[in-house]
């Protein structure tokens, strides 16, 4: 929202706005930052284009705004991981959780991987920042289930950037996934035993 007040929004100011964000998803994911307009994301939220402007004063914070929003619902997963946890249920709990997001989510991870093709202009200062210490603090645990002996050694940052890699490939390829194996499969509900077997196969001691 334009800089007018630091109130609380109404309930009809949060439901415009989250009909923006909404609308902007559409838009982003479908035509990528550089080719959605203003006017298709005010389209798509079923808004004119100067309510949509008072709410975001560009293109460019609505979609800052976005991947802000995706990014943490993204991370939730891996802030979760319990250290107290078994370490191979707490593994495969997180795998379990990326493959139901890319399931449930689709565009949001194509949004995001769209972003991240073009350098990450958006996300730069998150990225090196809040993503890195997360990402660490989570390598830091697994490191420590290695050093126990109670998962197999790999290195823990590789092995989170294969789970993400392994699981929002189904969302972000969803028409190659579903080209290649043919009418009558359900790739999600497939993957699912695939990973299990793969993680419990490479990590257990």
């Amino acid at each position: 929202m334009t800089d007018q007040s630091d109130a609380p929004l109404t309930r009809i100011q949060q439901k415009n706005r989250d009909l923006i964000l909404e609308g902007a998803l559409t838009a982003f994911s479908t035509n990528g930052f550089r080719g959605a307009t203003v006017d298709q994301i005010a389209e798509a939220a079923g808004l004119s284009k100067p309510n949509v402007l008072y709410y975001f004063p560009s293109k460019d914070d609505i979609h800052k705004t976005l991947l802000t929003t995706l990014l943490d619902m993204w991370l939730a997963p891996m802030i979760r991981i319990d250290p107290q946890g078994e370490p191979l249920a707490e593994v495969m709990g997180y795998v379990r959780a990326k493959l139901d997001m890319s399931r449930r989510f689709p565009r949001e991870s194509r949004l995001f991987a769209y972003e991240i093709l073009q350098g990450a202009p958006h996300l730069t200062e998150i990225l090196g920042g809040s993503l890195r210490r997360i990402v660490d603090t989570a390598a830091a645990i697994l490191q420590g289930w290695m050093d126990q002996g109670r998962l197999a050694r790999v290195d823990p940052h590789h092995l989170i950037f294969s789970i993400w890699a392994l699981t929002q490939h189904y969302a972000d390829f969803d028409v190659q996934v579903r080209a290649v194996l043919g009418p009558g499969h359900d790739p999600f509900v497939e993957a699912e035993p695939f990973l299990e077997g793969l993680y419990r196969k490479m990590l257990a001691v």
